[in-house]
């Protein structure tokens, strides 16, 4: 019996995964990847000074790293990355599926084409300070993960979820059928963020690109369309800095 497009279209999308590797670089990005067991690590590259401040974390992970001379690191990085004398090549985590956390009662960030991987690793960073369940994104038009995102994200990517789904929208009808109110953030809507936490049970908060928002069928999707209150006339949060505050008013609710 032939297997169905999707089915097809799926396996694929595994293999691709399970092939590609990313390098990680930084002290304390390359520390937490050595120390997540979850984590699969193919080769380490490291300074003489690099090696000694890491000693503990390469010996935990029984991995012999390739000791490289500092004026001329080895490693394929760009050569703007500041990576310190430590670089990691490893591949992606495996967070499972959004079937997995969708009994979790924490809250749920949901990012629409936020592709700026700085952006993505300070949200990362606050969903794990705050104890959200997970953090989703679309598979395309999103931040991959690398290792500018895993340096943002200043260790949080080895412990937080980040589940980057086939469709966003589909997600999020998900996570309303199991009962989760889904807030989209928007500036301009008439509802405060604090109102819609008004309700008991598990919330969902949607963020979208900056500049442009989210996208219609993404802002169509939620619950409600609410705002973080602002003193003045002028200004906004960045996207990180948004979900901070969303997080933080979520969990405290």
């Amino acid at each position: 019996m032939k297997k169905p497009a999707w089915v097809i279209e799926k396996e694929r999308d595994r293999r691709a995964a399970a092939a590609q590797t990313v390098w990680l670089f930084g002290l304390h990005a390359v520390r937490d990847a050595l120390l997540n067991p979850a984590r699969e690590r193919l080769r380490l590259i490291v300074t003489r000074n690099a090696a000694d401040r890491l000693a503990d974390a390469i010996a935990e992970a029984g991995l012999t790293p390739e000791i490289a001379d500092a004026r001329r690191f080895s490693a394929p990085l760009d050569p703007g990355s500041v990576h310190q004398g430590a670089a990691l090549e490893v591949r992606p985590l495996d967070w499972g599926g959004i079937e997995d956390y969708i009994a979790d009662p924490a809250p749920v960030l949901l990012l629409d084409r936020v592709s700026d991987p700085h952006n993505v690793g300070a949200v990362l960073r606050s969903a794990e300070v705050f104890g959200a369940a997970a953090v989703i994104a679309p598979a395309r038009y999103s931040a991959p993960e690398t290792g500018a995102l895993a340096k943002a994200a200043s260790g949080a990517l080895e412990r937080q979820p980040y589940l980057r789904v086939r469709n966003l929208g589909a997600a999020i009808v998900t996570l309303r059928e199991a009962g989760r109110e889904i807030l989209g953030l928007d500036g301009e809507a008439d509802t405060t963020l604090a109102q819609g936490l008004a309700g008991e049970g598990p919330v969902g908060l949607v963020l979208g690109a900056e500049g442009p928002g989210m996208r219609a069928g993404t802002r169509s999707a939620c619950t409600r369309i609410v705002r973080i209150p602002a003193a003045g006339r002028f200004g906004s949060l960045n996207v990180s800095n948004a979900a901070a505050v969303a997080l933080y008013a979520a969990m405290s609710g």
